[in-house]
């Protein structure tokens, strides 16, 4: 089956802290630059609820969204061509959220992993389980899945940690399609490989926890004052230095064109000292920052135009959401009484078809099994590598022709079941409504 004509991307921005260089480097220039990328619809939301899990500080998330809105726009983000939305602003995702939870069983819950950590860090100390657990945090993965499905995203960018949130939104909208219909998506996570990570002022991971970051739309006299502090060893001028391992050189190198970085890279080799480095780094900083450091503070200076930009990106994402959700609380039952006489044979007709149910074995490996309308098994698949695999081979079985002769190379049929039996409700299925 071929891509989608428009592939849709979704990314989600925490409104808890002050944007960083490494959030820079690692989040925002690179979802700049793909925004612009040919045959892809991009989503980019300010992810307020998911904030008061983390905050209960109310003037720092209104801070943190003004400071992380101004900051993506200042970047290049341009509104006019993205989706870009607060989310608590899409008053859809929370009822999509009721409607998630009622199809999503509370073991998956169990098994995400920052609840897990923090049963883990309770049971070490020897406290209650699930002693200042939330609710929010346990119902975390089924918000972040519910901005995920909203909008129907192909590809959410993650990195490695998250990969769980996507698979549980994965696992929510199976269920959910599996009662109610094919209404959802599966998305897929999109891990980029080459995205820096970016070390902070003592080595480790540039984090505000490990109090090591530099901002990024500091005053230019703080920013060199923090790279002033980045650890260094004790090689004094004219010896050599290495740039395995040294933070100074990684910083450097992810803003630095490849002529440039090799010129550092020499810089080191010939001793040059550890001030005359820093002041290089502050400069191919300050080079790439200071045009942008300009329409930052502007915005900063003027929330109302913040807020008029936020509010004009959620009337456009709600021009999805309103009548994707509307299609939803049909699905479930939350209808008019009014118009339940047309409508009452939706479940018998449903009910009437084939279907698909795909799941996981503990191999690790993807099947799926099409069963006529009383249950009884037609088709069992092969094993495929990934969700993936497997459901594009379903969609395919959905929306072609298929003949006795193709089902060999995509599993067996039942016991006591003819090809021509399963081709004919592959047929049934594919035909219109």
């Amino acid at each position: 089956m071929s891509q989608p004509a428009v592939i849709r991307y979704l990314t989600g921005i925490t409104t808890t802290g002050t944007p960083h260089l490494g959030n820079y480097v690692g989040a925002i220039r690179p979802a700049v630059q793909a925004s612009r990328r040919a045959g892809s619809e991009n989503f980019y939301f300010l992810a307020d609820y998911h904030a008061l899990i983390k905050c209960d500080e109310p003037s720092r998330i209104q801070r943190s969204t003004m400071e992380i809105a101004a900051c993506w726009i200042a970047a290049g983000l341009d509104p006019e061509q993205v989706f870009f939305y607060r989310q608590s602003d899409i008053p859809e995702i929370p009822e999509l959220t009721w409607l998630l939870t009622c199809v999503t069983g509370k073991g998956v819950l169990n098994r995400a992993h920052a609840y897990k950590a923090s049963v883990d860090k309770n049971l070490a100390a020897g406290a209650d389980p699930d002693a200042d657990v939330t609710a929010g945090l346990f119902m975390y993965p089924v918000l972040m899945a519910a901005d995920i499905l909203m909008f129907k995203a192909h590809r959410i960018p993650v990195g490695r940690d998250q990969v769980q949130h996507i698979e549980m939104a994965r696992d929510m909208a199976q269920s959910f399609n599996h009662l109610y219909g094919e209404h959802f998506v599966l998305p897929e996570a999109a891990i980029d490989e080459s995205v820096a990570m970016l070390p902070g002022l003592d080595g480790r991971k540039m984090s505000k926890s490990y109090d090591n970051i530099i901002a990024l739309f500091a005053p230019p006299a703080q920013i060199r004052k923090q790279i002033a502090g980045i650890v260094t060893d004790s090689r004094a001028p004219g010896e050599p230095k290495d740039v395995e391992g040294s933070a100074l050189f990684q910083i450097y190198q992810a803003f630095a064109s490849g002529e440039e970085t090799a010129a550092m890279r020499q810089a080191y080799a010939d001793g040059i000292g550890w001030g005359d480095a820093k002041q290089l780094l502050f400069e191919r900083i300050d080079r790439e920052i200071a045009p942008m450091r300009e329409r930052y503070q502007g915005l900063i200076d003027n929330p109302a135009e913040l807020e008029r930009i936020l509010q004009a990106g959620a009337q456009k994402a709600r021009e999805r959401a309103t009548p994707f959700l509307a299609e939803l609380r049909h699905a479930v039952g939350l209808r008019n009484l009014g118009q339940q006489s047309s409508k009452a044979k939706d479940k018998s007709a449903r009910a009437a078809l084939p279907s698909f149910k795909q799941y996981r074995e503990t191999d690790g490996k993807f099947h799926f099994k099409l069963v006529d309308a009383r249950g009884r098994l037609l088709l069992q698949s092969k094993a495929f590598d990934s969700a993936r695999e497997a459901g594009l081979t379903i969609a395919r079985l959905r929306e072609q022709p298929t003949s006795s002769a193709d089902l060999a190379g995509i599993g067996e049929t039942a016991q006591g079941v003819e090809p021509d039996e399963v081709v004919a409700a592959l047929t049934l299925l594919a035909a219109p409504a």
